[in-house]
Formats: structure tokens, C-alpha cells, sequence
């Protein structure tokens, strides 16, 4: 798995928004009024976490959510796995966001989430594109109304669902070329490594989002008390995008497969024209290595190389033999 780490010099380490009635009403608070918010049950809290120290980590994890011991654990602990685990008075998951960096190598970001009644708190050592846009689209008054934390757990999520399609479309790209090359033939590239490298890409990403689903699927079903029956179908819209986005790592991953059989082959065709033109010079050279061995013994006695004319008859006999053999080999294809 490539993983690069991006940090952002004018990002906020702690983001913060309150909303009421849907609309923002205060951004970036301090500790102190974050608890104040915090108190009040008609407000909806969203504290973004990016890369924090871990005073500011105890600070907000511990102090202002109580969040259980176990929970932060997991929290400040990588994890390759997504989960999703119920404490009664909010969830806790692990998602992962997926991106390219500039060398066009996969990176993919650990987002944890903590999802209350009225606040929703997310954590993550990187910088993650979807979240900075949300938080953008809030900050300018774009984005859906978040009258719930769990509206907002949705948008947060759905973004990380998006994350995966320019991957995908790279990756399709990428397989496209492959298979161009592929049934083009020649030998200008070796396209093995290209292959494998893009298989294994597929196949991290699969890891990845595969158990993502069931995550999705449980908040999809109302396990959870703390999901409205009306953010169901919302829900419901994130798993079938990333049931549509595995579908076509599938395809993606299929056609893959064809194109390496394709490209294996032709190579394996390629060599195998190439001995057949050796063979075939070796068995055009066969008379004249045979003759010179015959006449090259030293005996003292040859009766027919004491013919004046045995030179000549040895030489035809052997053009003979070879221009027989090379028409022969013609007649079977062999070059």
C-alpha cells in the first residue's frame, strides 16, 4: 500500500462548525466555547480533527466527549480494517478515503468518525480532498442543510465514496493502454510489470472498500438509534455508489486478466517463431556438418577421394542437401 503524507500550513489542525436549524452559525470556536455548544442540545457540532497533537487529541477526544477508552484506542491506532462499532450514545467507524498522488501512486487516508444525536466527530493524520470541500461548501452556504449530525456523517461519507471514482477512472485508463499494447503486439514494451502493478492497485482497492460496504449497509438498515428513519434512503444512495464503483473494479479486473492471458501468450508465440527460425538453421546446417564429419576421419584409405572429381560431387551433394532442407522446412511453415 503507497501512503504519502500531505499536510496543509494554512489548514486548521481543529475545524469546527455549529449549526442550528440546519444553518452554520459559528466556525472555528475556541475549546472553551465548544463546550458551551457542546451543552446546549439544540446545536449540531462538527469537530474535524486533522494530524493533532496529542494534547489537542485529549483535549477533545477525552475531556470534551468522554469517548470511551477503547474507542480512542482504535482511533489513534492505524488500521487497514474499516469497522463500524456501536457505544450506545454514538458510533464509531473507521472509513477509507483513496486518492493519487502527483507520482500516480495510490494513497489511502484512515478517517475515523464519531457519530453522536447532535454532534459528529472526525479524526485523520492527512488532509482528505472530500472533507475540505465539504467544509468549503459549508463555510459559502452550498451544501445540503445539516440538520442532523447524522446529514452531516452522510455528506462526510458520501464524499469518501466519490474519492474512489477518479481512481477507478486511472485505473481504466491505464487498462485500456495496457490492452491496446497488448493486442498490438511487437516487443517495444514489457507490459508485465504495468500489469501486475495495476492488478495489485485493484486488488487493494477491493480490500478496501469491499467490508466498507457493510459499514454503509448497517447505517442503510436503522441498526442504530442514533440514524433517522429519513436518512435511510441517503444511505442506501452511498452503498449502491459503492457497490457501482466494486462492480467496475470487477470489470476493471477481469479485463486485466484478459489482457496479461493476451499478453502472455503473444509473447509465449513470439519465442516460440523465434527457436523454430533457429531450429531450422541448424537443420539447414545438418548435411554439411555430417559430410565434413564423415570425410574429416583420418583414414589412410577413402576410395572415392581419389576421384579427381570428388570435391565437386561432395560440394553439389551438400548444396543439394541443404536447398532440399530449406524447402522442406518452407513447406511446413517453419519460417
Amino acid at each position: 500500500m503507497d501512503e504519502s503524507h500531505e499536510s496543509g500550513e494554512d489548514t486548521e489542525v481543529i475545524e469546527s462548525f455549529v449549526f442550528s436549524e440546519g444553518r452554520l452559525v459559528s466556525h472555528n470556536l475556541e475549546l472553551e466555547a465548544l463546550r458551551l455548544a457542546r451543552a446546549d442540545k439544540g446545536l449540531i457540532l462538527w469537530i474535524d480533527l486533522t494530524a493533532p497533537t496529542p494534547e489537542e487529541t485529549k483535549e477533545v477526544l477525552e475531556s470534551l466527549f468522554e469517548f470511551h477508552p477503547l474507542a480512542i484506542e482504535d482511533c489513534l491506532t492505524l488500521s487497514e480494517l474499516p469497522k463500524i462499532e456501536d457505544y450506545e450514545d454514538y458510533l464509531y467507524m473507521i472509513m477509507h478515503s483513496v486518492g493519487l498522488t502527483t507520482e500516480k501512486t495510490l494513497k489511502i487516508s484512515e478517517l475515523n468518525l464519531f457519530l453522536g444525536k447532535e454532534f459528529l466527530v472526525t479524526y485523520h493524520l492527512e488532509k482528505i480532498p472530500g472533507i475540505t470541500l465539504l467544509q468549503d461548501r459549508l463555510i459559502k452556504g452550498t451544501a445540503p442543510q445539516a440538520r442532523g449530525a447524522d446529514r452531516l456523517a452522510h455528506q462526510v461519507l458520501d464524499y469518501v465514496a466519490d474519492s474512489y471514482l477518479p481512481v477507478v477512472e486511472a485505473l481504466t485508463g491505464e487498462m485500456e493502454d495496457v490492452e491496446d499494447k497488448a493486442l498490438a503486439g511487437g516487443r517495444t514494451e514489457d507490459l508485465s510489470n504495468r500489469i501486475l502493478r495495476s492488478r495489485r492497485r485493484l486488488s487493494i482497492l477491493r480490500q478496501t472498500l469491499r467490508p466498507q460496504r457493510e459499514v454503509i449497509s448497517r447505517l442503510s438498515r436503522g441498526e442504530s438509534k442514533l440514524v433517522r428513519a429519513l436518512m435511510l434512503p441517503y444511505f442506501r444512495d452511498v452503498q449502491d455508489a459503492m457497490t457501482r464503483v466494486d462492480e467496475r473494479l470487477q470489470g476493471c479486473n477481469d479485463r486485466m486478466m484478459v489482457a496479461f492471458d493476451v499478453y502472455t501468450n503473444r509473447s509465449a508465440h513470439e519465442a516460440n517463431e523465434g527457436i523454430k527460425v533457429l531450429t531450422a538453421l541448424t537443420a539447414i546446417t545438418i548435411p554439411p556438418v555430417v559430410l565434413g564429419s564423415w570425410y574429416g576421419m583420418n583414414f589412410h584409405r577413402m576410395p572415392e577421394l581419389e576421384s579427381p572429381q570428388s570435391y565437386w560431387i561432395l560440394m553439389g551433394v551438400t548444396l543439394f542437401l541443404m536447398i532440399g532442407m530449406g524447402f522442406w522446412m518452407k513447406s511446413k511453415r517453419w519460417f
